[in-house]
């Protein structure tokens, strides 16, 4: 029985990474005026996050279950993005045969990063328990 419980977190925290790089390719595309004239070009920004994504995430634990359902290591998603976030502008770059600006790809690690954070933070809150059975704040956080 533990097998579907597994499947069911890890689903859900790839879902809501996914769903969290979306909105905040939407956001950006919105914050820059351009969310009604830029339909698939939307996707030269969230393929590469997604991509990037899946390449660091798994190497710093952030889809580790355990570590996932544990507040005190909420940090790894947050700096896994920050590290993804380089890799994701330069994707995209290459994607696009443009140049990368700097700035972009500090604020695009950097809104991500909180983004991942805040989702990770409501995971936790709201499904780690019954994921995984976690009770008082992961044991007064070892």
């Amino acid at each position: 029985m533990n097998k579907p419980k597994h499947f069911s977190a890890l689903g859900v925290l790839i879902a809501g990474d996914i769903l969290v790089l979306l909105l905040v390719t939407i956001f950006g595309f919105a914050t820059h005026g351009e969310l009604g004239s830029a339909g698939l070009r939307m996707l030269t920004t969230f393929v590469p996050l997604v991509v990037a994504w899946a390449l660091v995430a798994p190497h710093l634990g952030a889809f580790d279950l355990e570590k996932s359902s544990q507040v005190g290591q909420l940090w790894r998603p947050f700096w896994a993005m920050v590290l993804a976030g380089p890799w994701a502008a330069w994707l995209r770059g290459a994607l696009l045969n443009a140049p990368i600006v700097p700035i972009f790809v500090v604020v695009l690690g950097g809104i991500c990063a909180i983004a991942l954070f805040v989702w990770r933070l409501l995971y936790w809150a709201f499904f780690a328990r019954r994921f995984h059975g976690i009770t008082r704040l992961n044991e007064r956080l070892s």
